[in-house]
């Protein structure tokens, strides 16, 4: 039988201990995924950016020297799964945030969906090791321990427009966000 779908470990952490997604009930979509390790994700009254804002004028924060340096400030943390997906063609892994995330803990996604596609599995970037990204709007820091549950993937499929066939299309080149380089 050959396989249309499902999850895998990246080979750089099969000795970790780590799970691959599984659905929690029986009329579940979504696949639960869980972090690979500990990660920290720090409010956003932590920040340095956000409370100056309160107090000074952008030009005056310390530490903030030009758009990079605010760009860097306001960055998602990006929390690894050690987990990578196949599939077949016409589908994507949809992820989205677990709902209990921005009411209990204060964290969302700040895309609202990430999009994995069929292509991302074992690119030379990082085996496609499937990464979230989240913020915390919250006004304490949140710890998120290794193996807690962080999101959802929801394989679907999608549809082509007319004439796709005929454009012409590049070969992945990357890892995490390497399709969207403009």
């Amino acid at each position: 039988m050959t396989q249309k779908r499902g999850f895998e470990i990246v080979s750089k952490k099969m000795t970790d201990g780590i799970h691959t997604p599984k659905r929690s009930t029986q009329a579940a979509a979504g696949y639960d995924f869980e972090a690979s390790e500990d990660v920290t994700i720090p409010s956003a009254l932590s920040n340095h950016f956000f409370k100056g804002l309160s107090i000074l004028s952008l030009g005056k924060l310390k530490n903030v020297r030009n758009n990079e340096d605010l760009q860097n400030l306001l960055k998602p943390v990006l929390i690894p799964t050690g987990i990578k997906a196949y599939m077949a063609e016409g589908e994507y892994l949809q992820l989205v945030s677990r709902s209990s995330g921005p009411i209990k803990k204060r964290i969302m996604m700040p895309n609202s969906v990430g999009i994995v596609d069929a292509d991302y599995y074992n690119n030379d970037a990082n085996e496609g090791e499937i990464f979230f990204q989240f913020i915390n709007f919250g006004i304490k820091d949140v710890h998120i321990k290794k193996g807690e549950r962080i999101g959802q993937g929801i394989f679907l499929p999608y549809l082509l427009a007319d004439g796709d066939e005929q454009d012409t299309k590049s070969q992945r080149q990357g890892g995490f966000g390497s399709t969207g380089q403009n």
